[in-house]
């Protein structure tokens, strides 16, 4: 593990403790970690970025999950979106991490999902140590925002996530392999990812997606997708959009109608800033 700035830990662990002038120091002061391991393989890692003058009580956690088809795509990915989240959100702890990826009949799904629990287990195991809170709100893009989603609607041990952001993620995924939303997202490569068809292992798709576990207490949660999305519909999006409005669940959903698989310019500025305006509002 690459660590850039050591933490120093000061406990609470008795009540006649006390933390030393360094110790406190080191909480108020801003921190980068890159590269912590939270499982035996190497892509089982992820980069913590903690905020000055934080405090276990009130510092929110920001986790960012990466795309590229479950199978595919890096942490680095999302670098210069650490950059923009930590401008907007200057009180948020941001963690960006890393998943097993599946190739060639290796870490099928579910392992994916396993990684993002693991991961969330793991910070949450180190909130005294980095001083942060259990109000944890999951950012993920593609089939990051699939397992934002899944995780978010589908656990609440060891903590309830407080929301979730997701780029035009996945929502059902026996739909993403019967109604393609092109030739660029063919059915072979989810029964790939899943280890067969829907007809073949039925209950794997049904496990494997978000739509299927939304409930009054999901998670408040802000979509945004591309209209012209050729790799993963706007039905999906729509979809859950719809589960969201029936269960009662605060929600925003956001159609960019012109914008295929991921946007810049405009309307990109646009997205943070609707995401910086729901998170100020859902997340207390």
């Amino acid at each position: 593990m690459k660590v850039i700035v050591t933490l120093l830990l000061c406990s609470s662990a008795f009540l006649f403790t006390s933390c030393s002038k360094d110790e406190v120091a080191l909480q108020q002061s801003a921190q980068t970690i890159l590269n912590v391991s939270y499982g035996a393989d190497p892509l089982q890692g992820m980069d913590i970025y903690l905020p000055p003058n934080r405090h276990i009580d009130s510092t929110k956690v920001l986790i960012m999950i990466h795309g590229g088809g479950w199978s595919a795509g890096d942490k680095a990915d999302f670098t210069q979106y650490v950059d923009t989240m930590k401008r907007r959100q200057p009180h948020y702890a941001v963690v960006n991490i890393n998943y097993r990826l599946a190739a060639a009949g290796v870490n099928l799904f579910p392992t994916q999902e396993n990684d993002v629990k693991a991961a969330i287990d793991f910070i949450y195991s180190k909130r005294a140590e980095y001083h942060i809170s259990d109000k944890f709100v999951l950012l993920g893009a593609s089939a990051g925002g699939h397992l934002a989603l899944l995780h978010g609607y589908k656990y609440t041990l060891p903590v309830r996530i407080k929301a979730v952001v997701d780029f035009f993620g996945p929502t059902d995924m026996a739909d993403m392999y019967y109604n393609p939303a092109s030739i660029f997202a063919p059915p072979a490569s989810i029964a790939a990812l899943m280890g067969g068809t829907p007809a073949d292992i039925p209950a794997i798709y049904q496990q494997s997606s978000p739509i299927n576990f939304v409930s009054a207490q999901s998670p408040p949660t802000i979509i945004l997708q591309g209209g012209a999305d050729q790799l993963v519909s706007p039905s999906q999006s729509s979809s859950l959009n719809n589960a969201l409005q029936a269960a009662g669940v605060p929600h925003q959903y956001v159609l960019y109608p012109a914008e295929n698989h991921g946007w810049i310019g405009a309307n990109l500025v646009d997205s943070f800033d609707k995401i910086q305006a729901f998170l100020a509002a859902n997340v207390q």
